[in-house]
């Protein structure tokens, strides 16, 4: 669901720590919020929404080497904002974050970049797409929408230069784009292009390897998306074997009990929205990461659509040692379905998983 990008709300509001996680619970104050039955707009809304306080472009991909090796690889933008406006130079309150990262089963390696809007440092342009913060880029094709992108990144021991194609069409999450995140009713727009083919060349301390394999983007934006209570989430992308894909969270509450969504894809596209109970995950095993204990192997099941598996990471190591860290990297499938994806989880600093 990729509601993990919205930590970045602490660069705008450290003061609102205790309602939900990173903030993401603090009161819309004049800012826009979702509303059900707004349709979203293509190419427009490839682009920034800044009436509403967070939003990212999410970008995981799950690739191998010649040698077959599993990899993975994370290229995201945030977006947050001071005050529900755009504004020039200096004047501007939008506020942008970048992270990418690439994974090995022997390495996690990750860096961030941040920057002002309203100066050219960072932003996103509809037509052609472009996303960039710095020398970071994300660039489709005019026309293109997000069919076709070339991403690249570096970091101070990787880089990665990658070419993207869409094998299949944008998908809707929740009740098309409108995606519920609580019992409360807090909601985000959210939708996925989760069918992208990709080659490229990876560089390691090790050299240079050439990689192909898969992608997926998220996109979402929101203003108050948790509930003050909500204190973390365990979210999975999953590619499975025969063609089918879901995307599946559990939003953590000590309070009112987590909060679980699905999206089910069938291989040609169409989307199914899964409510809240109906998606069950399980962690069968808790490594110790960074000072914590994270669960990195989870039993992962969605009874209406005969799945059953067990995800597990291809490096349990893979903490994102960012200015808000959190644990992201890529996963194997095995057990009803095979296939790949990636996990992301928040809210592990220093405690052990309950």
């Amino acid at each position: 669901m990729n509601v993990k990008a919205l930590m970045v709300f602490l660069l705008i509001a450290p003061a609102a720590l205790a309602q939900g996680f990173a903030g993401l619970g603090t009161e819309a104050e004049g800012f826009a919020v979702p509303e059900r039955g707004r349709a979203l707009e293509f190419p427009a809304d490839h682009g920034a929404h800044p009436a509403y306080r967070i939003e990212w472009w999410y970008l995981t991909a799950n690739l191998r080497d010649t040698q077959g090796r599993d990899m993975g690889v994370q290229w995201t933008l945030f977006r947050s904002a001071l005050a529900p406006r755009e504004g020039k130079g200096w004047d501007s309150p939008q506020l942008w974050m970048g992270h990418a990262a690439a994974t090995t089963p022997e390495a996690h390696h990750v860096t961030e970049r941040r920057a002002r809007g309203g100066i050219g440092q960072a932003g996103v342009t509809v037509d052609p797409f472009r996303a960039w913060i710095d020398d970071w880029r994300m660039e489709g094709v005019a026309g293109a929408g997000l069919d076709r992108l070339h991403v690249t990144a570096s970091g101070p021991d990787f880089a990665y230069d990658l070419r993207l194609s869409a094998q299949g069409p944008l998908v809707y999450h929740g009740d098309r784009g409108y995606s519920i995140k609580s019992a409360e009713g807090q909601a985000s727009y959210y939708y996925s292009q989760p069918f992208y083919s990709v080659k490229g060349t990876l560089s390691l301390p090790e050299g240079e390897v050439a990689v192909t394999g898969s992608a997926w983007l998220d996109r979402e934006w929101s203003s108050q998306p948790l509930s003050e209570s909500q204190d973390g989430w365990d979210w999975f992308s999953l590619s499975l074997e025969t063609g089918a894909k879901m995307m599946g969270f559990r939003l953590r509450d000590a309070r009112l009990g987590d909060y679980t969504s699905a999206t089910w894809i069938a291989p040609d596209g169409t989307a199914t929205p899964v409510p809240d109970g109906a998606l069950r995950v399980t962690p069968l095993e808790v490594t110790r990461v960074a000072g914590r204990d994270v669960p990195t192997r989870w039993r992962v099941q969605l009874p209406a659509r005969g799945v059953d598996v067990e995800a597990a990471a291809v490096n349990p190591q893979a903490w994102m040692e960012t200015s808000f860290p959190y644990w992201e990297g890529p996963v194997r499938v095995k057990g009803s379905h095979a296939g790949r994806g990636y996990l992301e989880m928040t809210g592990y600093e220093g405690v052990s998983e309950r």
